[in-house]
């Protein structure tokens, strides 16, 4: 019998590579429709299927989004910008080439801070690159052949690639949502890798523990989701040192990634940069970023989102996990922000965002950008509750339903209609605490003998007697004093 392996003497080196889609309306060098989606071959024009004769114009949105991306990532700003042919033969490829970024980088390092385990991590980006996307090959349209759409040839990427410096498939997990989350918070890109807009490769490679030389390292594609990508990397860590411990060598090679059994195989011997043939690119003349058009850049940027939660850490008096799930999604952060400035009550406002308004949109399966209560709303539902007119219970379960069904009606109109208001009168209270201190002899008496707990059940009593009306607080002091 083999010995088991030690997959704990390894050291995992990581670096991605990460194309997300910019959110242009047009293409990178034309004017074609950079819009996910439409009939095969739509988004077409003679530049984007490279014609010859015809000549590219560079998309200036799509150069402030890449400056966007790179300021909140701390990177240093090229100044002075080309663009290159990177020369490779692909179907999906009209030219024969794409037009990317080689030796100047619009985006020059950075850091991306990650959550991990007992803390934060600063992940180091090596670059942020500009270039074009290229078409999609389809391979289960014919029996006989393969099919080319060209619609998202020519769409704006940016590349973001790390350095190698990565450990784990849970930090690769935590970078990519982290990342995911700030493109998204920038509105620079949707951040959605089932539909392609959002793409990562994985450049893994194994040393010995204590070794600063790097190993040979495997490139994965066809990552589609962060789960997958996670899954990818936990099967090639296997998958290496497995070898290494047979006495087998690590082939430089790209492998795919098959979702559906969890297994890689491999594409190609991987290719080096010289491969590429890089020049200048003759169509596009160099263009310099002046110090006044990045300042408007950065002055325009939003609040990030880990200087909002400690902003409503220390602003509102949130707990951290709450302040993070709310500035996990910038509309929803928004939101709050907005219903936050109208009512003191900060803690009960988070806690019905992350309540009833989450369940509410996640039954609905929509986003926070489709919740239909302005702020305004919300916060009158919320200070019905903090005025103790109606009870939590009432508001969520009968009111705020109503509510999304009539979002133009005030809050307390809906619970006068629907005759909801809590009886703070105790003349009225009182006879129903009698009805049930009544029925229930023996459970008073054992109150009365030191089962303290048993206050719930005549508080809920009281309530489902009165129809959820009865005011929680006074039924509390009323009971506590006809049961001394």
């Amino acid at each position: 019998m083999s010995a088991a392996i030690d997959f704990d003497k390894y050291e995992v080196v990581i670096g991605l590579e990460v194309h997300a889609q910019l959110l242009t309306e047009s293409k990178l060098f034309c004017g074609d429709s950079a819009a996910f989606g439409g009939a095969p071959n739509t988004h077409i024009s003679p530049i984007t299927l490279g014609h010859p004769g015809t000549l590219p114009m560079l998309n200036r949105k799509a150069v402030e989004y890449a400056i966007r991306l790179g300021l909140a990532c701390q990177s240093r700003i090229e100044r002075e910008n080309y663009f290159a042919r990177k020369n490779y033969f692909y179907p999906d490829l009209p030219k024969g080439y794409q037009i990317s970024q080689h030796t100047a980088p619009i985006c020059d390092g950075g850091i991306v801070t990650i959550p991990v385990s007992g803390g934060e991590r600063q992940i180091k980006l090596n670059r942020i690159h500009l270039e074009e996307d290229a078409g999609k090959s389809m391979h289960d349209q014919d029996p006989s052949f393969t099919m080319v759409d060209y619609n998202r040839a020519g769409v704006p990427l940016v590349e973001i690639v790390t350095e190698p410096d990565l450990h784990s498939s849970d930090e690769v997990y935590s970078f990519l949502t982290t990342l995911r989350r700030l493109v998204r918070w920038l509105d620079v890109c949707d951040g959605n890798m089932e539909e392609g807009s959002m793409r990562c490769d994985a450049n893994i490679s194994i040393r010995l523990k204590g070794e600063t030389r790097l190993g040979t390292k495997v490139e994965v594609k066809n990552l589609n989701s962060i789960r997958n990508v996670k899954r990818a990397v936990e099967g090639e860590i296997k998958r290496q040192i497995t070898i290494v411990e047979s006495g087998g060598t690590i082939m430089q090679e790209t492998r795919s990634f098959d979702a559906g059994n969890g297994t890689s195989f491999s594409l190609r011997s991987k290719e080096e940069a010289n491969d590429y043939r890089y020049f200048p690119e003759p169509d596009l003349a160099p263009f310099h970023l002046t110090d006044e058009y990045l300042d408007s850049i950065l002055k325009a940027l939003p609040e990030l989102p880990d200087a909002m939660v400690q902003r409503y850490v220390s602003q509102y008096g949130l707990p951290e996990y709450d302040a993070r799930v709310i500035c996990d999604d910038k509309a929803t952060a928004d939101y709050y922000e907005q219903v936050a400035t109208i009512i003191p009550a900060h803690k009960a406002v988070a806690n019905w965002l992350l309540g009833p308004v989450k369940s509410t949109l996640n039954d609905q399966g929509v986003s926070m950008t489709e919740f239909p209560l302005a702020p305004a709303a919300l916060a009158g539902l919320i200070q019905l509750v903090e005025d103790g007119k109606v009870s939590f219970s009432i508001a969520s379960s009968r009111i705020f339903p109503e509510l999304l069904q009539h979002p133009a009606e005030q809050p307390l109109d809906i619970a006068t209609r629907l005759n909801l208001l809590q009886d703070n009168n105790a003349n009225n209270i009182a006879p129903i605490i009698d009805e049930v201190l009544a029925k229930y002899p023996d459970k008073v008496a054992e109150f009365r003998g030191g089962k303290k707990g048993l206050m719930g059940l005549f508080v809920g009593e009281v309530m489902k007697l009165s129809k959820g009306k009865a005011d929680p607080k006074l039924t509390n002091q009323l009971l506590a004093e006809k049961l001394k």
